[in-house]
């Protein structure tokens, strides 16, 4: 009798189990259709605040908090206001430290720490390339390095050289090969589940139009 007790009990908490994974892969599927459809700088806001949402009613899962920095780093870039940039980058890092310390060492984790590092550089690019140059390149090494197969550090990094002026070693000359290097991991990349990091396929063919 003790032992079908602990049985059903078993069963009960494991049930439970697949039904709370069910509801958090339901609610991350609903808010990256958000990401993937917003047209507007306050759509991805909306979806960096639906993802944050998620993340701190899970509290375990460092998808929700990855993707809601993700979503306030392109949301400052579609903002173009320079004057609240740091703001909005250190939300992002705030939002970014929770995934990363639920899941260290990660490379798409490190994709998003250059980001960051590139929209505080970008306030003042003169006086502020020295102290984040150093840092963009340090975590798109990292993301190669914990994960090979990533396309995502390739593309930021071709997308950094293409906006940088050829004077300063930009430009599509420099640009092109890490973008088609990047476009080859995105046709051979194959995402972990229907939620984890599937971004930036697209940019990189916009960007490489514009370099033939």
């Amino acid at each position: 009798m003790k032992q079908l007790f602990f049985i059903l009990v078993s069963i009960v908490i494991v049930s439970q189990g697949i039904a709370q994974s069910e509801k958090f892969t339901k609610a991350m599927t609903t808010s990256i259709a958000t990401f993937d459809s917003a047209k507007t700088a306050d759509d991805m806001l909306a979806a960096s605040a639906a993802f944050e949402r998620i993340g701190d009613a899970e509290k375990t899962q460092w998808l929700p908090y990855y993707y809601a920095s993700l979503s306030q780093i392109i949301y400052a870039f579609m903002k173009n206001d320079m004057s609240q940039a740091d703001a909005y980058a250190n939300k992002a890092d705030d939002l970014l430290k929770k995934a990363d310390a639920l899941q260290p060492k990660n490379s798409e984790v490190s994709c998003i720490k250059s980001m960051i590092a590139t929209l505080h550089m970008l306030v003042n690019p003169q006086n502020r390339w020295q102290e984040y140059g150093p840092v963009i390149q340090t975590e798109l090494d990292n993301a190669k390095k914990q994960d090979p197969a990533n396309p995502r550090p390739y593309f930021l990094q071709g997308q950094n050289l293409r906006n940088t002026p050829e004077q300063f070693g930009g430009g599509c000359t420099t640009a092109k090969p890490l973008l088609e290097e990047a476009l080859k991991k995105y046709e051979a990349y194959k995402p972990e589940s229907s939620i984890a990091p599937n971004w930036g396929k697209g940019q990189v063919e916009k960007i490489l139009a514009t370099c033939k």
